[in-house]
């Protein structure tokens, strides 16, 4: 398959790892260009296309919202400081997000190791992480 030649959606697909519901989304969505129609209707989808989606592959395996990706593909690839900053400022925020939900799953694990170490499965009368989770106005997870 040549770089250069237009794909279906099924080779844009194994071309940049990305399934075919959600290469249909994304068009739906304007993330990526509409592609060129076949004379019998069929996608096809050019190199730009298949950048476009490697791009939202690896913004989405990072994490990124769907309005963060639409932000960085907007940005100029070469459009010198500006453009860079604003890539920055908008990665630091979503850097600064991942740190809180980490800190989230660490209180969330706290709480899980807590009720499993204090469950003696025979030894106990009511099971204690039942009661936790049953306890009136208890948040286990704080």
């Amino acid at each position: 398959m040549s770089a250069h030649r237009d794909m279906t959606i099924g080779e844009a697909s194994a071309a940049t790892g990305v399934n075919i519901e959600t290469i249909r989304y994304y068009e739906r969505a304007g993330l990526i260009a509409p592609p060129v129609r076949s004379g019998g209707g069929r996608r096809l989808y050019g190199h730009e296309q298949a950048s476009q989606l490697r791009f939202i592959r690896n913004c989405r395996s990072l994490g990124f919202k769907m309005e963060d990706i639409r932000a960085l593909m907007s940005l100029p690839q070469n459009g010198g400081g500006a453009a860079e900053a604003e890539a920055r400022a908008l990665t630091a925020r979503h850097l600064s997000e991942v740190r809180a939900k980490i800190a989230e799953l660490k209180k969330l694990e706290a709480a899980l190791k807590t009720m499993v170490s204090a469950c003696k499965p025979g030894e106990q009368s009511t099971c204690p992480i039942v009661a936790a989770l049953a306890a009136p106005g208890s948040n286990a997870a704080q």
